[in-house]
């Protein structure tokens, strides 16, 4: 059985760029006429005539045909299909009748430079200055580009923007702007799942092809592949699914509406195949609208970050919070250390439990609200950023901390440059069968420094503590506040396990060994080093659950 991979479409769309014009011409569907309800009529007063759905019918057909074809015959001249070509190094025979400066030395080979075209997808007219919209992985890494229009007229490209985290780039054509038909957008916050839509591009090559179908999802995310600074894959929010038919060469291209209005650019299709399987992603003109004009003016789009990873707030890890099951928002796992979530105070997860089987960060900050709007879930809490908001911004969220409702100012940020970042992973405890029920790290001078404590300090420092296991009874606390330590970001402020039944702990290492001294049931007592004062706690040490 194929695993299902996430494609995304390498090839040129064609797209029919919108006129633009002061009377948009609205193309309505018809009115299907439903067919009569069955009735228990007695025969002699049964109608006579013909179902109104039988009669009418073909007419219904032949209206929907019309309107299809005018929403065609709208869009596609704003439509554009993109070859995409990089150069290669060919290498030609000596020739002998060629002068010195043409020869590479005595019997050596010459190597001549040239195009080969790579990739092709599509694209839609965004103005009447030249600025054509596509797909940024469509263009990027291109030496040549080369957009073709519906009428059969072609010109070579420019990048002028792009934005690989929202996958969106800006080319510039030099084309008078008579020849130029904008695309015209609507408001994709206000798609409906069963609308119906048409997508426009150029799949496979085929410039010009036309599919139809419907909005199928919407709030979908779009994972990339890139990986922020903070060592966390980014992903497109907002993101429409379609079951319109969507292929390689589609990338770029246009999802519009029953007026010709863009909805979304065509960007990936989940497929095991990298063929249509009736799932296709489309970034929404929200995005697109606030992007676009900005790598128009600047040549790159500054992404608004907050700084934190985190998950949905669902009722069993409400429950596992005491919180009530119907409360819902998005529950912060990490905070990246000098992040605007970092500044502004937002406190991560702290604790494990187990939910479904599986080790759950919980005990979090939990984001109800940004500047008012609900975040029931984390992807609200993203589509927000992307929709509304701007770097340097300062929003208002709405946090539960302990159960209790507090308002937190945030300056936005601008989300650091990809980059590969190998992430920490803390050490978990460890023992021959007694379980404490942490996850622990050494501590070290830079650590004991941003804790206020003495450099020399050593000791367990307590990053993770497992929900309701013996050190969580006990009322050891985990760690909250990020830091980086010599490049490796791990989270600090919590308790520091500095002796065990009297032994002396050194670290993670000591600790493991020491607890192997025991056996679950043990009671055993903790030294704790905790906001700068020693404090002992009696642990009775349990058995580590199954993963």
């Amino acid at each position: 059985m194929n695993k299902k991979t996430l494609n995304i479409l390498a090839s040129v769309l064609v797209i029919s760029a919108l006129a633009a014009c002061n009377g948009a011409v609205k193309i309505d569907l018809p009115t299907l006429t439903p067919k009569a309800a069955t009735q228990n009529t007695p025969a002699e007063t049964a109608p006579t005539t013909k179902p109104a759905a039988e009669s009418t019918a073909p007419d219904d057909l032949a209206n929907l045909q019309t309107a299809y074809e005018g929403i065609y015959a709208k869009v596609l001249p704003s439509v554009v299909s993109i070859a995409v070509s990089e150069t290669v190094t060919q290498t030609l025979p000596n020739n002998p009748n060629l002068p010195n400066d043409f020869n590479f030395g005595n019997g050596q080979q010459q190597q001549a430079p040239e195009f080969q075209q790579t990739g092709a997808g599509s694209g839609f007219i965004w103005d009447t200055e030249g600025h054509i919209v596509t797909n940024n992985h469509v263009v990027d890494g291109a030496d040549l580009i080369r957009v073709n229009f519906s009428d059969g007229t072609s010109n070579t490209a420019i990048v002028i923007g792009k934005d690989s985290q929202s996958d969106l780039a800006v080319l510039k054509v030099d084309v008078p702007a008579a020849q130029l038909k904008p695309i015209e957008v609507a408001d994709s916050t206000q798609a409906k799942i069963g609308q119906i839509v048409v997508a426009i591009g150029n799949p496979f090559r085929l410039s010009g092809s036309m599919t139809t179908g419907i909005i199928s999802g919407l709030g979908r995310s779009l994972v990339l592949d890139s990986i922020d600074a903070s060592g966390l894959s980014y992903s497109i929010p907002d993101v429409i699914q379609t079951d319109a038919a969507i292929n390689p060469g589609n990338s770029g291209g246009v999802l519009v509406d029953i007026e010709g209005k863009l909805i979304g650019v065509t960007t990936a299709i989940e497929s095991p195949v990298r063929a249509n399987s009736g799932i296709g992603y489309v970034v929404p003109s929200v995005i697109v609208q606030k992007v676009v004009p900005i790598l128009i003016k600047d040549g790159s789009y500054q992404q608004p970050w907050i700084g934190i990873s985190g998950n949905d707030l669902t009722p069993e890890v409400a429950t596992v919070m005491n919180l009530e099951t119907t409360q819902r928002g998005a529950l912060v796992a990490e905070v990246t250390a000098g992040s605007p979530a970092d500044k502004a105070g937002l406190v991560g997860s702290a604790k494990t439990a187990q939910v479904d089987g599986q080790d759950v960060k919980v005990g979090g900050d939990v984001i109800t609200s940004a500047d008012g709007k609900p975040v029931n879930d984390f992807e609200d809490l993203v589509a927000f950023l992307a929709r509304y908001a701007t770097v340097d911004q300062t929003i208002k969220l709405t946090v539960l901390r302990d159960g209790k409702s507090i308002e937190i100012p945030l300056t936005l940020a601008a989300r650091p440059a990809p980059a590969s970042v190998e992430k920490e992973i803390l050490p978990e405890e460890t023992s021959g069968g007694a379980w404490l029920g942490i996850q622990s790290t050494d501590m070290s001078p830079a650590i004991a420094e941003a804790m206020g404590l003495k450099k020399d300090v050593t000791g367990a420092l307590v990053v993770q503590v497992s929900a309701d296991g013996p050190a969580d009874k006990a009322g050891i606390k985990g760690s909250y506040k990020p830091f980086e330590d010599n490049g490796q970001q791990t989270m600090i402020g919590g308790d520091i396990i500095t002796t065990v039944d009297g032994k002396a702990i050194s670290g993670t290492q000591r600790l493991a060994e020491t607890l192997a001294g025991f056996k679950p049931g043990d009671v055993v007592k903790v030294t704790l080093l905790r906001d700068g004062k020693s404090s002992d706690v009696q642990v009775t040490l349990g058995e580590k659950p199954a993963n």
